[in-house]
């Protein structure tokens, strides 16, 4: 069933999609609460929504907003990731980093001249395999160390969003009020995984995933920075910056 999505503010979001936006996240995740969901959603600017074409169902969303922090005095940006899940019988599906893609891209365009970055905090290993799937640069990673640059800008974001959570010596976020942990099915971590070695360096640099620890990792936001598989998804929107 072919999906599409659009990018919707926060406000525009009427009652019955928060309702099944609540429902889609308490399938997968254990630990939410409907009071601790929508305080997360009026802390984010736009919502992803994908929809069914036939139904115009929600199957899927993932919630995003700007964060701006100041680094060596040079002020920085990055688009921040929070709830994103989609429906299981549609785990595959490309629309949603088709939209998500030209959305960040779009960002980025609007502001050529201060960096943008992409804050993802992973407690699932498919999360974190965004990066190498669809960016060349991206941070911590188990081929190269972070570098000092970028290590002061992931500290900066991190440090500015979880001011008590977030560990800059390990670079994890570790919830102090409230435990939310993925359901069991939705990121088990087999055996024959940990060949990957990305994913192994996941698992060794968040040891307590399951528990609902969050890695906390960086990528340039730019179109230099996106492998061929990702121009690919994102298409012909990616190929010229607005106006160009």
């Amino acid at each position: 069933m072919p999906l599409h999505g659009s990018v919707v503010p926060v406000d525009a979001l009427s009652g019955s999609d928060r309702d099944r936006m609540f429902a889609i996240l308490t399938d997968h995740f254990e630990g939410v609460s409907r009071p601790m969901f929508l305080r997360d959603l009026r802390e984010k600017q736009w919502a992803i929504i994908l929809r069914t074409s036939t139904t115009e169902k929600i199957v899927g969303f993932s919630t995003q907003t700007l964060l701006s922090t100041t680094v060596s005095g040079r002020p920085v940006q990055a688009l921040f990731s929070g709830d994103t899940i989609v429906d299981r019988q549609h785990w595959g599906d490309t629309e949603l980093v088709r939209v998500w893609g030209e959305f960040a891209l779009q960002l980025a365009d609007e502001q050529p001249d201060r960096p943008l970055y992409w804050f993802l905090i992973s407690m699932g290993y498919k999360t974190y395999r965004f990066l190498p799937l669809f960016f060349y640069e991206f941070y911590p990673r188990h081929d190269v160390p972070t570098p000092r640059s970028e290590q002061e800008i992931l500290d900066a974001v991190a440090s500015a969003r979880y001011p008590t959570d977030y560990a800059p010596q390990s670079g994890v976020i570790t919830p102090t009020d409230c435990r939310v942990c993925l359901r069991r099915g939705i990121a088990d971590i087999e055996p024959h995984r940990l060949r990957d070695p990305h994913i192994r360096f996941f698992v060794e640099k968040n040891p307590g995933h399951s528990e609902g620890e969050e890695l906390a990792c960086i990528a340039p936001l730019c179109r230099e920075n996106l492998k061929p598989r990702a121009h690919a998804i994102i298409g012909r929107h990616i190929d010229q910056p607005s106006g160009a």
